[in-house]
């Protein structure tokens, strides 16, 4: 079989993790000899960067003498736009009348989307994430199934095709792609489980979206949860609980190929559950993650141009090693600097749009020694993360103390429940008598209890930093009933206790905390009340007093509004409460 040209899309959404699924496919991919290119972007500029890929080919083999990629926005601004100007700029450059032509037929070749008609991939794999990017998620595959040359090779799987596939189908004519890609001829006739590859960290380099948590190795030791909480997906997308995935083979090959990673992110759903725990510390401890380990950043510049060497991922290793001089530059002296870039302004090099393969080895025997002067990283703490968060119902003096050994940081308790509270507490105290200092949670709310209680979990966390002399990072989350027909689209539900204005008002409070609730009691009551009656009241406060809370405290305007607030008579005032909760005064004049 000849090389299959590959196409991975990430819709352009802003999320915290690369897509471990599509690294995956990337690694098989390249396993089979095809051609893999990774995207994350607009559809418009994809569209008109390989029109103008494919347009630079064609001029330089009509005219070489002429250096085209120099033009690069004169031609894209050509294509898209047919401007007199830039036309007459571009032939300008060369008397080959095949230079005209060309120019003409893929300015046509755009404007009447013959790109469509002349599909260029063999397979499209698009993922998904969650359900409130759906118009984002629809579009994207809409848009790119054109691009393949049989719609049966667009491949749809993720978070959201797990849960909601016939939606997707319906708006899309794709049948997605249901839980994990973990069993052997899924996408053609072999024997390679897709979901047991080491994860193709190159293709991360092919765009221009960094990811916020990019500096790790990024696995599962375990699948699925023997729990099945009413408020998970992770029953639909890994229904079976796989209680050992072993990870020292794939760190190993990602090592050598990509780099060593400063710390290990670990996306298991209940890793306590597993009767192989032991079995999965010792791992993590000999993959190098054990309490008080060190790491030492490799040479990137090194990595990167053996991967450029050994023809892996071209266009990746380009763009890196294009933003691997920016950074050198920048550390050398006001001298070094101006030789650094006439060197790279002369050889092309300082776009990834200019830069070329040939021109990158050519200076290698300048930067080289250069990077290996330079390259003198100190030591930093290694951390391990179990970024799901592990049950407390589960933790207990054995498997804590073995948590201990490796450096974990944080630590991430669950705490979804107040009615959790006493388990919750005894986990927490082990947890730091065994010195694990760091800790961390999501609590969920929006779900099966008042707001009081959420703030009685806060406030516990808060109690528990100052009693045991540790540090517990809330990061309260609103539920989502991800796969209701009525709301997966949207964030539109409220629980059965909340309002659309209680939301508000904690995400009002949440947006001056960035997000996160940390120890100490003067900030906590500061921003969530000292009782429950002071945290009733942020909740029915305008929404604009609780941002700019200082302001309205100072000029006595917000203990008026409260005093004229709670003065109302019963019936007003449950009246007035009902009008706030619904958090809508469009028609206020009607009321």
């Amino acid at each position: 079989m000849s090389a299959r040209k590959i196409l991975l899309i990430e819709p352009n959404y802003k999320n915290k993790y690369p897509p471990m699924g599509l690294m995956k496919i990337a690694t098989y991919h390249k396993m089979l000899g095809d051609h893999v290119t990774f995207y994350k972007g607009e559809f418009k500029d994809f569209i008109l960067n390989e029109i103008y890929n494919e347009l630079l080919e064609k001029l330089s083999s009509n005219d070489s003498e002429v250096t085209w990629s120099d033009y690069r926005e004169v031609i894209i601004e050509y294509i898209k736009r047919g401007y007199t100007a830039n036309y007459e700029k571009l032939i300008a450059l060369s008397s080959n009348v095949l230079v005209e032509e060309n120019l003409k037929y893929y300015r046509n070749y755009y404007l009447k989307k013959l790109y469509i008609t002349n599909p260029k991939w063999d397979r499209i794999c698009i993922t998904t994430l969650f359900t409130f990017y759906w118009s984002k998620t629809i579009n994207t595959i809409n848009m790119f199934k054109v691009l393949c040359k049989n719609v049966n090779e667009v491949k749809v799987g993720g978070i959201a095709a797990s849960l909601v596939p016939d939606e997707i189908e319906k708006e899309t004519g794709i049948k997605p792609h249901i839980g994990l890609l973990d069993k052997s001829g899924e996408y053609d006739p072999n024997n390679i489980i897709i979901d047991h590859l080491p994860l193709d960290y190159s293709i991360l380099n092919e765009i221009n979206y960094t990811y916020p948590e990019n500096e790790g190795y990024y696995a599962y030791m375990t699948r699925g949860c023997v729990n099945k909480c009413s408020f998970c997906a992770v029953p639909k997308i890994e229904p079976n609980f796989n209680c050992f995935i072993g990870i020292k083979e794939q760190i190993e090959y990602i090592n050598k190929r990509y780099g060593p990673k400063k710390n290990l992110l670990l996306l298991d759903n209940n890793v306590l559950a597993s009767n192989r725990f032991d079995d999965i510390i010792d791992e993590i401890k000999a993959c190098g993650f054990y309490k008080g380990a060190m790491f030492k950043e490799p040479n990137k510049y090194e990595i990167a141009y053996n991967g450029l060497i050994n023809g892996y991922n071209d266009s990746g290793y380009i763009n890196n090693i294009v933003n691997l001089y920016k950074d050198i530059y920048k550390k050398c002296d006001d001298k070094q600097q101006k030789e650094i870039y006439t060197l790279l302004y002369d050889k092309k090099l300082l776009t990834r749009n200019t830069a070329t393969k040939e021109q990158i080895l050519d200076v290698d025997k300048y930067f080289r020694p250069l990077f290996k002067k330079i390259h003198n990283p100190r030591p930093k703490v290694r951390h391990v993360d179990f970024n799901q968060g592990i049950d407390a119902r589960l933790i207990n003096e054995h498997n804590i103390r073995r948590l201990a050994e490796i450096p974990i940081y944080p630590l991430r308790i669950a705490f979804d429940s107040w009615k959790l509270r006493d388990v919750y507490k005894k986990a927490i105290r082990l947890a730091a008598k065994n010195g694990i200092k760091n800790m961390s949670n999501y609590l969920l709310y929006n779900f099966e209890e008042p707001p009081v209680e959420l703030y009685y979990r806060m406030r516990l966390n808060i109690e528990l930093c100052d009693e045991l002399g540790v540090s517990i990072y809330s990061f309260p989350m609103k539920y989502h009933p991800i796969q209701d027909p009525k709301y997966f689209k949207n964030r539109t539900y409220i629980g059965k206790y909340w309002s659309r204005k209680f939301i508000r008002s904690i995400q009002a409070i949440l947006n001056s905390t960035k997000g996160k609730v940390g120890r100490g009691k003067s900030f906590f009551e500061e921003a969530f009340g000292k009782d429950e009656e002071e945290f009733e009241k942020l909740l029915y406060m305008p929404e604009a007093m609780i941002i700019y809370r200082f302001f309205y405290k100072e000029n006595g305007i917000t203990e008026n509004w409260w005093n004229d607030f709670s003065s109302l008579p019963d019936k007003k005032l449950e009246r007035l409460k009902d009008i706030v909760k619904m958090n809508d005064f469009s028609n206020i004049n009607d009321l």
